[in-house]
Formats: structure tokens, sequence, C-alpha cells
């Protein structure tokens, strides 16, 4: 079970910069809450007042008098609590908005290392559950704390005040409570943090099974993944029974110790009024205070649960928003949009992912402007690799990689990213239309550009076959839609953007071998306007390109054309020449 790295009350107050601009509301709504308290406190003291005046002197227009007395107490006190809620509802729901629209936005900010780093589930409930548990203490733990201390600290002095004896009774279990709760809270902070990482890794597993239930039900392992579920789902039972398990010896305790000291008033309290010595009026004040803290005493176990929980909630969150995103300021010179083709130097780069070896190793490459280049070489030698530099989605560790002389670590990556367009081998689409996708990356919104980008691709076909053309909304990441039509218009998205340099990552993977035939020759059209770098794994994709550079050993080996390395380099010749042609 992990242990907390710190107090749940420095992990709330973490909290203070979304909360100061609503301060005043929250404090406001706060002291109205206790000011409600406070009233109620109040009418034990009108019942002594009954008891002891009308009810004695068998007076019924005293009655009358402090029974609506009773009811104006009530009415006020319920005006009060209905005056807080609407002074804190809509700034409390701003917090969770901003709050949840600030982590949005680092997100889509953070490195790809810290993508990896966290699950998509993980994000997930940090930006969702998470947050609702922070509404959830700021919206009740956080003020009916307050509210309970103000409520007990003025109960038990007017306990004290009307009867010391009977008032030190009803407080003695006060010295017993206080450190078992301490050490009951500490534990199951604990266990709230352990369920809010189970819940993120069971929010995990159904996000992946949704999105791979082709796989999953084309290879028959429906049971597997059902028994993962379970046994996940099983963990966080077993945690959450344990939350429970605290909280009941919390209740209990709350419960048992002060009822037992009512009991123990009760007997006292009744010897006295037999012998005189104290009022029927005070005892029955006496009583009464005891039932207005009461609610208080039993809601500090769940209140306190609350905010274990938002302590947790908030670790979370913050811990999120703690890593350091990708800078958006430039740090030196930027590179201005030209219209023409754009130069790519690689200088010596080196690159490695954590706990693993070298992958690119004083890697050195030069495409000139116009110029489009194959990078061939074995699974896992590095090629995605240098596709993700360029766009800086990945840091190298040293070297240079330089744009039109820029040094590309000199940009902004906004600046960067509308010079250069990419492509991934895994086409990602989303939840929008056709068109919507297509014209991410681009600057221009018009159907002229989206109808020459489906083309070039050679989607326009199958887009126009579809129920609303390209309006069409795409169900999630694509999946109605064939692996050859996702990348095509993965490949549309790179093409609409006009870039100045364009990184196609084994974009023709997916297609049979008439569209790569027609999007091959549309290809070659674009690729004369614009410096490509082409990341290939057959001989029609290598044929693209002017040139050929083949990475081996986290270096270039060779370079030439397609042709010329046929001939001149055995590795490149093996890696080209099919299996069953050897």
């Amino acid at each position: 079970m992990p242990t907390p790295t710190r107090s749940a009350v420095r992990s709330l107050a973490r909290l203070w910069p979304w909360v100061r601009p609503v301060r005043l509301r929250l404090a406001a709504a706060t002291v109205l809450a206790a000011a409600a308290s406070v009233l109620a406190l109040l009418m034990p003291l009108v019942l002594k007042g009954i008891a002891d005046g009308p009810v004695a002197h068998r007076d019924p227009a005293g009655v009358w008098l402090g029974g609506g007395l009773l009811l104006a107490l009530g009415v006020a006190e319920a005006a009060i609590f209905g005056v807080r809620r609407r002074l804190v509802a809509r700034p409390l729901a701003a917090i969770e908005a901003g709050m949840r629209q600030e982590f949005f936005g680092h997100v889509q900010r953070l490195p790809v290392a810290a993508h990896e780093r966290w699950p998509s589930g993980q994000l997930l409930s940090r930006c969702t559950t998470d947050l609702q548990l922070l509404h959830g203490f700021l919206a009740v733990a956080l003020p009916f704390l307050v509210v309970n201390a103000v409520t007990l600290v003025v109960g038990s002095a007017l306990l004290l005040a009307q009867q010391w004896l009977l008032g030190l009774l009803l407080l003695a279990p006060v010295p017993v409570l206080l450190p078992l709760c301490a050490l009951l809270e500490t534990r199951y902070a604990a266990a709230a943090r352990q369920a809010q990482d189970q819940v993120g890794d069971v929010t995990t597993t159904v996000q992946e099974s949704i999105l791979g239930i082709r796989v999953i039900t084309g290879l028959g392992r429906r049971s597997d993944q059902a028994r993962r579920f379970r046994q996940l789902a099983g963990r966080l039972r077993d945690t959450e029974l344990g939350k429970a398990r605290l909280l009941a010896t919390v209740s209990v305790l709350l419960s048992v110790l002060p009822d037992l000291a009512l009991a123990a008033v009760l007997m006292v309290g009744v010897t006295k009024v037999a012998d005189g010595t104290v009022s029927a009026g005070t005892l029955l004040a006496v009583v009464a205070i005891a039932g207005v803290l009461k609610p208080s005493v039993d809601s500090t176990a769940g209140l306190l649960a609350l905010s274990n929980a938002a302590a947790g909630a908030a670790d979370r969150y913050l811990e999120v928003m703690g890593t350091p995103a990708v800078d958006e300021v430039p740090a030196g010179p930027v590179a201005r949009r030209g219209r023409g083709p754009a130069g790519l130097v690689f200088d010596r780069v080196r690159f490695r992912y954590p706990g693993s070896p070298r992958i690119l190793d004083e890697f050195s490459l030069r495409i000139e402007p116009g110029e489009s280049v194959a990078l061939v070489g074995a699974t896992g030698s590095g090629k995605s690799t240098v596709a993700a530099l360029v766009p800086r989605l990945y840091e190298p560790a040293a070297g240079r990689i330089r744009l039109d002389g820029t040094d590309i670590a000199t940009m902004s990556r906004d600046e960067l990213r509308g010079l250069v367009a990419v492509a991934f081998q895994e086409p990602t689409l989303f939840s929008a239309g056709i068109a919507d996708n297509v014209l991410m990356g681009s600057r221009s919104t018009g159907a002229a550009e989206l109808d020459r980008a489906l083309r070039i691709a050679q989607a326009d076909e199958f887009v126009r076959a579809l129920p609303e053309g390209a309006g069409t909304r795409l169900g999630e990441q694509g999946m109605t839609l064939s692996g050859g039509q996702r990348q095509r218009l993965a490949l549309a998205r790179a093409v609409a953007a006009r870039p100045r340099l364009m990184v196609l990552d084994d974009p023709l993977s997916a297609l049979d071998i008439d569209t790569e035939a027609l999007i091959e020759a549309a290809l070659r059209r674009v690729l004369a306007t614009t410096t490509a770098l082409i990341v290939a794994h057959r001989p029609s994709t290598a044929l693209l390109a002017d040139r050929v550079a083949l990475l081996s050993g986290g270096r270039i080996a060779a370079t030439g054309t397609h042709h010329e390395l046929l001939r001149t380099n055995r590795e490149y010749a093996e890696l080209m020449t099919p299996v069953t042609a050897r």
C-alpha cells in the first residue's frame, strides 16, 4: 500500500491557486453555515426557557411564544443554508471546469515520454473522478469541517455554562477519540490513494478493451480480457472494502462513545433533577445540545474520509500538472515561414529511450531543399525514431537538427509544426467528420483544399460513397473504416497541410497494390514541390525518393539511389529482396 508523501492538509493547501479567486464567496458561505449551526444551538436554550418558565408556571401563552421563537430560528437556519448553496454553486462549478480545462491543455503539451509514463485511463480518471472528489471536498468537506468545529466549540461552551459536571461527562470521550481518529485517518489516506490508482488501472483496461475489441474478438481472447478485468476489479473491491472497514471503525467510535457519555449524563442529570440541584429545563437543554452536536460528531468520519480522498486526488492531479510541459515560447531565432521546400540536416544526433540501448549514434544526414530521401533499415533500427525527432516529439540527447539552417531546438513547437507535416504508419483519426480530420493541420478550411488532399491520397472515391460524404462522422479511431482507408485519410491530412517538409512514416503499408500505385503517382507530384523524409520498408516506397539512406548501427551506412544500393550494398539488397526471391 502506498504511503502518502505529505499530509492531507499540505496536499489540499496546494489547491489554493484555483480557490483564491473565489475565496471571499467560499469564506462567506462557510460563515453563513457556521451561523446557521449557532442558531441551531440556540434552540436548546429556548427549550430550557420554556420548560423552566411557561411550562413550570402553567402559562400557555408563554409556551406559544416560545414555540414561535423556535419556528423562527428553524426558518432562519433553513434560509441561511439556502443562501449558502446559491452562493457557492457557481464558483465551485467554475473551479472544477477551470481545473479540467487546464489539465486537458497541460496534457496536450506534455512530451510523448510523459504519455508513455501514464496510461490513458490514469489520465482520464484524474481529469474526471479526481476532479469530482475535489469538487466534493470544496463543496461539502471543507466548509462543514469548519462548521462542525465551530459547532463543537460553541456547543461545548454552552454545555459547560449550563452545568459543568454534565458538560464534562458529555465531553469525556474527546481525549480518546482525537488520537484514534488521527491514526485511522492516516491509514485511510493511504487506502484512498491506492483505490484511486486502481480506478485508473480499471479505466485503462476498459478503454483498451473497447478500442481493441476487433483484435480481442478476432483472436478469441475475450475470456482472457474478462479475467484480467475481474482481477483488477477484485483488487479495487478489496481496497474499497478496506476503506469501508476503516470508516466503519471510525464511525462506531464516533457514535458509541458519545452515546455512552449521553447515557451517563441522563443518569446523573435525572438524579440531580430529583434532588433539586439541577432544573428540568437545564437537563433538557443539555440533552438537546447533545442532540445538536451529535450530527456534527457523526458526520466527521465521512468528512475526514472525503478530505483524505480529495488529498489523494489533489496529489494525483498535481502530479500531472507538475510534469514539465514542452515549451511553447521560442528560445532563440525563429525560422520564418517560407513558401519553398526547406532543407533538413541531422548533425551527429544521438538518442536512446529510457532503459534501452542507444538507438541513434552520431546519426548524420543532409536533405537538400526539394529533395526526397527514403530512410531504410532493419526493424528496430530507429527509422520511426528519426521521423519522430523532426517535429520534436522526442528530443535528441546530443547533436543538432537544423531546418533551413535553424536549430529546431531554438524554435517553438508551434512554429516548427507549422512547417512540417507528418503521416505516421499507425494512422490516428478522431471522432469527428472526415473533413475535420483531413483539414486538421491545414491553414485552409475550404472545399478545394479538402478535395485536392483527398484526390492525391486516393480517398475521394470512397469518401463520396459514404452516407454524408466528407461530412460523415467517424467512429472512435475510425474503426468503421478499413486500415487502408484510415491510412489514406492520414496521408490526405499531411498533404492538406502544404508543408515545407513532409515526414512520411511508411504511409503506404496498409494499401493494396492497385491503390498504392495510384497514390504513388499522385505523391510524386506532391514530392516535387516539397522536401520529404520517407520511412520505407519496401522497394515501391523507396522508389518514390530521389535518394535512399540506409540506417544501420545507429548511423547512415550508405546513400544512393534504390538501384545503386541494390547493386553495391549487400545489407540493403537483403532488406529490399523478398525472402521468396533469395
